[in-house]
Formats: C-alpha cells, sequence, structure tokens
C-alpha cells in the first residue's frame, strides 16, 4: 500500500470524510467486481455500500493500515456471504436452480448464469484466482481459510463449473 493510502487511512481514521470517499474510490471498483462474482450485477454495488459503512464505522479498529484493502475485502466478503443467504431464500425455484445453461448466441452463455450454480465461496475463490490473480495465501488471507481450502474450493468450482457447461469431472 502506498504511503498516500496509509496516509488516507490515518486521516479518515481521525474523522475526516473525505480521506474515506477518497479510499472508497481507490478500491470501488475492485469490490464491486468482487461483489458481482460472489452475488451477481443486481446486488453488488448494494453490497460494497454495506461494507463500506461498516469498515467507516470500524475503522478506528483497523491496527494495521497496509491492510486496509484486504481487511475492506473480508468485510465486503462477508456482506456478500449474507446477501447470497437471503438472496437464495428469496429466489423462486426455476430461478435459484435452472435446469440448464442455456445459450446467449451461437456458443455463448450468460456468465452469471453458470457462476450462480456454484457455492458463494467457490465463486469468491474462483473470481480472486482468476481475475484478481491473487495467490492461494492471499485468498485465503481475505477469506479467513487455509491456502489448501482456497485449493479445496477452486477444485470444487471448477468440478461443478465443468458439470454445469457439460464436461467431464476429472
Amino acid at each position: 500500500m502506498s504511503d498516500d493510502t496509509q496516509s488516507l487511512v490515518l486521516h479518515a481514521r481521525a474523522g475526516d470524510r473525505g480521506a474515506f470517499a477518497r479510499l472508497v474510490e481507490l478500491h470501488w471498483g475492485r469490490l464491486v467486481r468482487f461483489a458481482r462474482s460472489i452475488v451477481g450485477e443486481a446486488e453488488a454495488e448494494d453490497a460494497v455500500q454495506e461494507a463500506l459503512l461498516v469498515a467507516w464505522r470500524k475503522l478506528a479498529g483497523l491496527t494495521d493500515l497496509a491492510s486496509f484493502g484486504g481487511w475492506v475485502g473480508r468485510i465486503t466478503y462477508r456482506r456478500c456471504l449474507r446477501r447470497a443467504g437471503r438472496l437464495r431464500h428469496l429466489l423462486p425455484l426455476d430461478v435459484a436452480s435452472p435446469p440448464a445453461v442455456l445459450p446467449v448466441s451461437d456458443g455463448e452463455i450468460l456468465i452469471w448464469q453458470v457462476l450462480r450454480r456454484l457455492a458463494p465461496r467457490q465463486r469468491a475463490v474462483l473470481h480472486l484466482t482468476i481475475v484478481e490473480e491473487m495467490s492461494d495465501s492471499e485468498i485465503g488471507a481475505l477469506l479467513g481459510i487455509t491456502p489448501a481450502s482456497v485449493r479445496s474450493h477452486r477444485r470444487r468450482g471448477r468440478d461443478r463449473l465443468r458439470q454445469v457447461l457439460g464436461g467431464h469431472k476429472s
């Protein structure tokens, strides 16, 4: 994390809303992309906003300023898991468990239609692996699980994707 970001965290901890707004600007895109992978397009921004409100309220408790990005990522992850759990109970059965992946056009599929067939933690692990290019240790630290669990969730997620897409489990 840059010295500028650390300075922003210090100022935000002292109550400077402008400094926190700048931190939000710096992390917004990454957090929304991450949230989309777990809760989908319609819920992602709301989940991130909830997470940032929690972060603002708990910022005084952050002791390692250099860990702000991971810290706010963990808060976002937990908010997304809560939303995913609520959404599962709110969706009609035909939407929550589609019988097959529907092609959009000539071989294209809706990514979210496939990803929602995975457990939220599997979606998070695959997103952080593929999109954010994080290591197993970094993903584990962010999600609060061991690197071995990261590998397990990744393998199960990929196996499930093969099933959904009609491939064979290896």
